[in-house]
């Protein structure tokens, strides 16, 4: 088992037919990618050698794991789910190879459970395509939310000096207003604290909340929620000793550039985070899920069925979200050793000091 400053990380194939195998090639056609993890992908090497020659990307080494789970730090690691040749038909979603993207995540989840893997890096899925599998949930993040009974997550956007958190994720939009209540938002703001801390070591985050109506909701003259569920959030928050503030008009609050005087943001609902998280991150940006004993990233696009294929998707956001998942990991990890004996820490601090 390599050590917690080169985590194993599971990467699922994502949707057969979109960019997922692609960005993932791409990624670690870069040797230096070996040097914070070991790669281990669950899907199908001759898919992925397929890709390699319709995409023209360089030769792989590539080492099949067997039963005895011999891993290789410097190739990309394969776990053959299946052994039927399948030919991508790019941008065209099949739903009778749901099936796969279903197979991938679900044992990528078993060997983490397993202690074979410290993290998640998951390639986009097409729903409509992985659903007509039996996978009855809305996206990854429900998926591993509801594998940890008892378990809250929060969906959290990263890109440069930038993190916006959502309070909703994937509910239609005429459902979001019944969908906040003030116990809702305690709940995502108690979550983002400990995120902070736990995750990215800052530990008196400043936090934003966005307004649900226009102009968050001048007072109440345009809808009520702003003062009777989101306001009693941030007090309670406050009282506790949060740096909490808002809840700020969604367009001014980004137009004007106050964001970049947060740690994070929390939206209220997909789109109002997600329009200026990509507006302003999308080459980069990456999904994490908070929350989880699990480290789970994903690049912050989908299956781009549109340039599949095409050999011109950017593998970027994908790399990033290799970096995001190593980095949050090792924090955990450090910050787990350091918190373990805290009175020998402090000792050893008192002795160094005199």
């Amino acid at each position: 088992m390599p050590n917690a400053h080169k985590p194993v990380v599971g990467i699922t194939i994502g949707d057969i037919n979109g960019v997922g195998v692609e960005v993932i090639l791409k990624t670690f056609a870069d040797n230096r990618m070996f040097e914070g993890c070991t790669p281990l992908i669950y899907g199908s090497s001759r898919l992925l050698s397929a890709n390699r020659k319709a995409l023209n990307l360089p030769n792989f080494n590539f080492n099949i794991l067997k039963e005895d789970f011999k891993l290789s730090l410097n190739a990309l690691n394969v776990v053959n789910l299946w052994e039927e040749d399948l030919t991508p038909s790019f941008g065209t979603p099949n739903p009778a190879w749901g099936k796969y993207s279903r197979m991938s995540i679900e044992k990528a989840m078993a060997d983490f459970d397993a202690g074979h893997i410290q993290a998640i890096v998951t390639a986009p899925i097409d729903k409509s395509t992985i659903h007509s599998a039996e996978f009855p949930f809305a996206g990854h993040t429900e998926y591993f939310t509801r594998h940890f009974p008892g378990s809250e997550s929060l969906m959290m956007m990263l890109g440069e000096n930038l993190r916006v958190c959502l309070a909703t994720t994937h509910v239609p939009l005429k459902e979001v207003a019944s969908s906040i209540s003030t116990a809702l938002l305690s709940k995502k703001i108690e979550l983002i604290r400990k995120s902070m801390v736990g995750d990215f070591g800052i530990d008196k985050p400043r936090v934003a909340v966005l307004g649900l109506n226009p102009h968050a909701g001048d007072h109440g003259l345009i809808g009520d929620e702003e003062e009777k569920i989101i306001k009693p959030a941030i007090k309670a928050a406050r009282d506790k000793g949060m740096l909490i503030y808002g809840p700020y008009p969604p367009d001014g609050f980004f137009g004007s550039g106050t964001y970049q005087q947060f740690d994070v943001i929390l939206a209220l609902y997909h789109d109002q985070g997600l329009i200026p998280f990509k507006s302003l991150c999308f080459s980069s940006g990456v999904n994490f899920t908070a929350g989880l004993p699990l480290v789970r990233t994903s690049p912050d696009h989908g299956t781009a069925f549109d340039i599949a294929g095409k050999g011109v998707a950017l593998e970027d956001s994908f790399r990033e979200a290799v970096f995001q998942a190593i980095d949050i990991y090792r924090w955990r990890h450090e910050r787990a050793e350091l918190t373990a004996n805290p009175l020998r820490r402090n000792n050893i601090q008192r002795e160094r000091y005199y």
